[in-house]
Parts: C-alpha cells; structure tokens; sequence
C-alpha cells in the first residue's frame, strides 16, 4: 500500500532491485594440462629417488644400458632377449653385462678357419701341363666360353672340444691318490706311536726316580692300546685309593695323578676318563656300584683339572661298575677298583678294506 503524507497524499512505494553476481564463465581446461605435466614430472622423480635407493650399483647400471640409445638389442618391444630379460630390479643378480652396451666386433681370423687346400688332381697322359681354367679380365675362358662358376668348397667342420673322447685313466693313476693318503695316514700313526711309547717311558722313569712313588709303583700301569696311551690307577689289597665305599680320594690318589699330568700335557689328544669297581655289591639299596664308579672318575677329573690339565681336553667321563673286570677270574680282587685315563689317538684309522 502506499503511504501517505502530511497533506494526506499517498506516495510510490520505492522499489530497489539488486541482481546477485552470478558465476564465472567457463575458461578453458589449459590449467589440467599444465598440473598433468607436473604431476608427472614429480612422479618421474620420485620413481628415479626410489630407484636410487632401493637398486644395487650393478642394477643401475642395467637401467641405464637398458635405455641407452647405442644398445642393438633395445629394438625389440618386450624385454625378454634384452638386458633386463623381462626380470625386475629386485631378481637376484647384477642384470648387467660385465662391458655394458652389446657391440659388435669382429674377431681375428685364425689359422684353423682358413679351408683346407685341396691337392690339385695329377695330369692326365698325353698332358704336359695340368688343366687351368684361368678367367681372363672379360670373364671367359682361354678357349672364349663363358667360364662356370665354382661352388665353394665345403667348409670342413671339427667337432667341439667338449665332444672329443677324453683318454680314461689308467688303473694305476686312480690309485695313486689312494696310494698317497694311506702313505700319510701310516706316517701319521707311526708319529703318534712313537709319543706314545715315550710318554709311558716318561711315567714309568718318574715312578722309579722318586722314593715315595716307587713304593707306589704297583698301583699304576701305563699300556698303548687301539683307542690310545691308557693309564690305570690301581687298588691294592692294603693299599687304596678311594675308602671302601667311598668316592673321597686320599693322598696317594693325589700323588698319582700330580705325577701324571705334566705327561698329559704334553701329548695333544683329548682324554677319557672311567671309573670301575669289582664286583662286590654296594652295600645299601640306595646306592650301586653305577654310581660309586661314576663318581670317582668324576673326582679323578677334578684333580687332573686342578694339576692343569685344560677342562676342553677331557672328552668325556663314565663309570663303568663292574662290567669291565681287570681280572675276570678274580671279581673279587683289588686290581679291579681302578681309574682308567686314556690320551686318545687323532691319527685316523685306516679305512676298511672293500668287500670282494
């Protein structure tokens, strides 16, 4: 409605129209193009930082022949045949040759590559001379025909090294080898008898030497065996090493084993040492003989070790109760309780003789 006025007249309503800014017109998609080349241009880099870091020296320098404009061999659209040979970065493998770009070169021309020369053929009777069939500069023969032409001779082919028999060796040559170890092996043994039977003379001179131990004499024995130099500490009747029934042992026991030991060093095979009992049964049914034989060889180990005998030397330490008696008519006696410790041999045995 219109208004009115002082006077009582009405006035127009002003009316204001206001139009919003509409939207920009479409300008063309030049800016996608320039923002795809970017992005691929950052992808580029990012693949060629990747292949820095995650290929070897060798591998990049299969990419770099594989796209190397001089390579013959990058013709082909697939990459089997190629440098590559259709496998990735991470196969194992330089992927390379060891000069880079195939090239091409030719090679020097050997004697063995010339053809043979074929004898010329004997004149016939009645000749003088051998038939020539010289071409003249026109390319007829002496007598104006057209000369024929000559085939090449066919090139003489000789089997590859690898494909030539190669001579078989003679019984003899087979041999020898073998010939040669058991010739090693024997002086080998033969080096370790003779230490052997030093290292017992040795013990049995010490024995001898001192008075304390020559009262001691009959309770050690020292013998070669097939395992090795074996010296067994003896029980005698009145004369022991161990209590009854005990695996304490008591100074002569320790006398024993400090004589020993200096010669044990000296020799270089590992040691085994074995405790035995007679056959007298354990008394008490907690114990047996297993045991009380284990122990002792057990306390025999100890005293080597605190003489000085290096613990990596001892191989192994069993007992072995009555089943190996000294003297088997005898269970009974007191040889049988003993310590037996064996230097082994480190020549190897000889092999065993094939079956006929």
């Amino acid at each position: 409605m219109a208004k009115q006025d002082k006077r009582g007249k009405k006035r127009p309503v002003p009316i204001i129209r206001r139009e919003e800014p509409a939207g920009e017109g479409h300008h063309g998609g030049a800016w996608k193009v320039a923002y795809a080349d970017f992005v691929t241009a950052m992808m580029a880099f990012f693949l060629v930082m990747w292949l820095l870091n995650a290929t070897t020296e060798d591998q990049r320098k299969g990419l770099a022949d594989y796209f190397s404009p001089n390579n013959l061999m990058s013709h082909a659209s697939s990459g089997t045949g190629q440098p590559f040979g259709g496998h990735t970065a991470f196969d194992q493998g330089a992927m390379v040759s060891d000069r880079g770009s195939v090239q091409v070169m030719a090679g020097t021309r050997t004697a063995a590559d010339e053809p043979a020369d074929e004898p010329e053929p004997a004149p016939e009777a009645g000749e003088s001379e051998p038939r020539k069939m010289g071409k003249s500069e026109s390319g007829k023969t002496g007598k104006g025909e057209p000369a024929a032409p000559t085939a090449p001779a066919p090139a003489k082919t000789q089997p590859p090294p690898s494909s030539r028999a190669e001579p078989a060796p003679t019984p003899a040559a087979a041999q020898a080898p073998a010939a040669e170890g058991a010739a090693a092996r024997a002086a080998q043994q033969a080096a370790e008898q003779r230490r052997f039977e030093s290292a017992a003379e040795e013990i049995r001179r010490a024995m001898a030497s001192d008075p304390a131990l020559a009262a001691l004499a009959g309770q050690i024995t020292v013998d070669i065996t097939p395992e090795g130099l074996r010296i067994q500490l003896l029980d005698q009747e009145r004369q022991a090493m161990f209590s009854t029934g005990s695996a304490q042992p008591n100074e002569q026991a320790r006398l024993l084993i400090a004589t020993i030991t200096p010669t044990l060093l000296r020799l270089p095979g590992q040691v085994s040492i074995q405790g035995h009992t007679d056959a007298a049964p354990y008394p008490g049914p907690d114990r047996t003989n297993w045991e009380l034989s284990a122990e002792r060889a057990n306390a025999a180990r100890r005293m080597l070790t605190d003489a000085g005998l290096p613990e990596q030397r001892i191989r192994d330490v069993s007992g072995r109760a009555d089943r190996d008696l000294l003297l088997p008519a005898q269970p009974l006696a007191a040889a049988n309780r003993r310590i037996a410790i064996t230097v082994l041999r480190q020549a190897p045995p000889a092999p065993p003789a094939p079956k006929g």
